[in-house]
């Protein structure tokens, strides 16, 4: 230092250091628009994506993402988890009947849907704007899809009734979880949800059954009156059947397949009328 020259001062000093650091700071920002445009230098880039493995989802696309771009997207392992349905109790009876449900019945269908009987069962039930329930079999479901969507758009709730309407209890545990788990994907791929309900053929059920039922989400239906209508007895048959068995919370089972249901299509026609004269609401369970 000269003898003529003053001392800096501690203010100098400080005006200087700031003036260097703002430097520095631009010079990191264009760094990083620079290397965002893919021609700065490796020590600038971002880090590599996770490599996707060979022919997954999204690999491609991932690749095509610059790398200022990928930083942009959103960290998917802070994003809230997706709804889960809540898997329902492990039951060891099946529902019999509704309760606290006042004045009201369940009507019920079988093995269906078979496009000879099921339609006419939904017009007369849309003709007295009640729902019902149909318990289908896979086997008939997946070649009558468009009914299922009847079903669904009329309001009525569509169970599981297994694929082949075997005898449960006599299955191995793989066999009964193929035999509801898909039939519930047919309903699903049909109506976009799946089963909430399903019913058990012959109404034969075991400790298998109800835990692969809930592990699927869905809770046991059963009855309380049976019209015998799977032994296609005469119309009047089924007619007394049901009005003698009616009450608050009955579950009524009728079948709309599984062999001739004229008789079951005929004595909805009689019944149902009677049933709502008689101050019955006619309902569905609600999950």
């Amino acid at each position: 230092m000269k003898n003529d020259e003053k001392p800096m001062g501690r203010r100098s000093l400080l005006r200087l250091a700031a003036a260097l650091g703002a430097t520095a700071t631009v010079g990191v920002f264009a760094a990083d628009r620079m290397s965002g445009s893919g021609t700065g230098p490796a020590t600038g880039a971002a880090p590599p994506a996770r490599p996707h493995p060979a022919g997954a989802p999204g690999a491609q696309a991932q690749a095509r993402l610059r790398p200022a771009a990928y930083r942009l997207q959103p960290m998917t392992g802070y994003a809230p988890p997706a709804f889960r349905r809540a898997i329902p109790p492990v039951r060891t009876r099946p529902f019999l009947h509704l309760t606290g449900v006042g004045r009201s019945m369940v009507l019920t269908f079988d093995d269906g849907p078979d496009p000879r009987y099921t339609p006419e069962i939904l017009a007369t039930l849309r003709r007295y704007d009640c729902r019902a329930m149909f318990f289908v079999c896979g086997e008939m479901a997946v070649d009558n899809q468009d009914l299922l969507k009847e079903m669904a758009e009329d309001g009525h709730v569509v169970g599981n009734h297994s694929w082949s309407h075997p005898l449960v209890p006599k299955l191995r545990p793989s066999r009964i979880r193929q035999e509801l788990g898909s039939t519930s994907e047919v309903i699903e791929q049909a109506l976009g949800t799946p089963p909430l309900w399903y019913r058990a053929p012959y109404g034969a059920w075991n400790r298998l059954s109800f835990e692969i039922g809930a592990e699927l989400g869905m809770e046991p239906m059963a009855w309380t009156v049976d019209t015998l209508d799977w032994q296609e007895p005469p119309t009047d048959s089924i007619v007394r059947r049901v009005l003698d068995g009616a009450g608050s919370g009955v579950v009524v089972l009728n079948h709309d397949a599984g062999g001739n249901r004229a008789h079951s299509v005929a004595a909805l026609q009689r019944y149902l009328p009677r049933l709502l004269d008689a101050g019955y609401s006619i309902t569905v369970p609600r999950r």
